[in-house]
């Protein structure tokens, strides 16, 4: 497994799980040392324990040392960062191209060479040029393998998924997979076999699909307040629809994390590249990318129209529950425009505050817990549904702040009964009028 961050540490564990030997490739020596120490690099539950159990068996080992650890073996993940590229919007597959360089250099025998990078179509084709062109006698198959993993329920999706899509062409690399893939044929886990530019697709089709979905409610919650509709009810009543589903149509302040925003981008692209632009997804990134700074200005209408001056409370700094993955998180515009407005921040997020110390403007306090943040605030703002934030006390709350405004910009708490408390409350999509 060829790089040691999110996707490639909970497949590597996972499949250590499944009985596979497995090593991870990781070649910055503090995240190496810290995998060699049982330290865990990012917050995922159960993945420490998962990594410890798993190296104690000996399946799971951890090394820098490329060439040593594909030598012998039938399959090599490549697994590293795609980040937007820096003007464009495409994914930056540098690391990708170098990764596979790399392991054509030091393959001693036939293997599998698969994608769990998330990938634009054409990327495993050019992958097969780079091996062959650097090792003309290899005998290899490239495969794609995307990954369709959750934070904070990544373990889940992995032993458990919804389906398993495999990109691979010949006889050879479907019967590698297969084997990997084999405790899964055990609980009948859909496992969809296709070329390997439809595997490249439809991860990023199936995350674009879900922005839109984000996207659609968030736009919907915003007309229920114009009309007087509760978009919970909305949500509910599209989403017994067999065909519309109910998840991801959650109100929130937009989406954000590490798949979301890089992937509708670089879908944008290669849809433009090809001469099938997708007016859908673009305009699911521009409306999202609005509603980021729409929720700031929430929170400044809500302190009557200006925070200059206020101390306002901020709970929850991640892009969503049960990770430390401040990326793209709609936190990032929120509090920036907060602070720039004159506003003194007071944050606590129970995972994700020291990734955040670096993306965040100097003048953020970070606190001990929840009634520390709101501890003299003129307002608190809930940001990100940590379980934690909705067993908050009402009355405790309002003990330690000094106003008694409160933004949910998630529908954490109940109307009626925050308003009983004294709390001058603004949510979205639930008009008074539905109550």
């Amino acid at each position: 497994m060829i790089g040691g961050g999110y996707v490639g540490l909970v497949s590597g564990a996972c499949f250590a799980e499944f009985g596979t030997e497995v090593t991870v490739v990781e070649t910055d020596a503090n995240k190496l040392a810290a995998l060699r120490e049982g330290r865990m690099p990012i917050y995922e539950p159960g993945l420490e324990d998962l990594v410890q159990s798993n190296v104690k068996a000996g399946r799971l080992s951890f090394t820098g040392d490329l060439a040593s650890a594909v030598a012998g073996t039938q399959a090599v993940f490549i697994a590293v960062g795609t980040p937007t590229r820096r003007g464009d919007g495409h994914a930056d597959l540098s690391y990708v191209y170098a990764a596979a360089e790399q392991v054509a250099r030091a393959l001693t025998g036939y293997a599998v060479i698969v994608t769990k990078s998330t990938v634009p179509v054409g990327t495993g084709r050019r992958i097969e040029e780079i091996i062959r062109s650097t090792r003309p006698d290899l005998d290899f198959d490239v495969a794609s393998n995307p990954e369709f993993l959750r934070e904070g329920n990544a373990i889940g999706d992995f032993m458990r998924p919804d389906r398993v899509v495999i990109g691979a062409e010949t006889d050879r690399a479907r019967e590698v997979m297969r084997l990997l893939y084999r405790p899964l044929y055990l609980i009948e886990a859909p496992i969809v076999f296709t070329a390997i530019e439809t595997a490249e697709l439809t991860k990023y089709a199936a995350n674009a699909f879900l922005a839109m979905k984000v996207t659609f409610i968030n736009e919907m919650a915003d007309l229920c307040e114009r009309v007087g509709a509760d978009v919970h009810d909305v949500a509910r009543g599209i989403g017994l629809d067999g065909r519309i589903g109910r998840k991801f149509l959650h109100p929130g302040p937009g989406y954000g994390g590490s798949c979301f925003p890089k992937d509708t981008l670089a879908l944008l692209r290669t849809a433009q590249d090809y001469g099938a632009p997708s007016r859908l997804v673009e305009a699911t990134v521009a409306v999202n990318d609005a509603r980021k700074s729409s929720m700031a200005m929430r929170v400044i209408n809500a302190c009557g129209g200006s925070v200059r001056g206020k101390t306002i409370a901020v709970l929850g700094l991640t892009f969503k529950p049960e990770t430390d993955d401040m990326r793209d998180s709609p936190a990032l515009a929120i509090v920036s425009r907060l602070v720039g407005d004159g506003a003194a921040v007071r944050a606590f997020d129970p995972e994700g505050m020291e990734q955040a110390r670096p993306l965040l403007p100097d003048a953020v306090v970070y606190c001990t817990d929840a009634l520390d943040a709101a501890s003299g605030a003129d307002a608190l703002v809930l940001i990100t549904e940590w379980n934690e934030f909705r067993a908050l006390p009402p009355a405790r709350l309002g003990e330690a702040m000094r106003g008694r405004v409160l933004v949910d910009l998630r529908n954490v708490y109940d109307p009626v009964a925050m308003r009983q408390y004294g709390f001058t409350y603004y949510d979205i999509g639930r008009s008074t009028r539905s109550l």
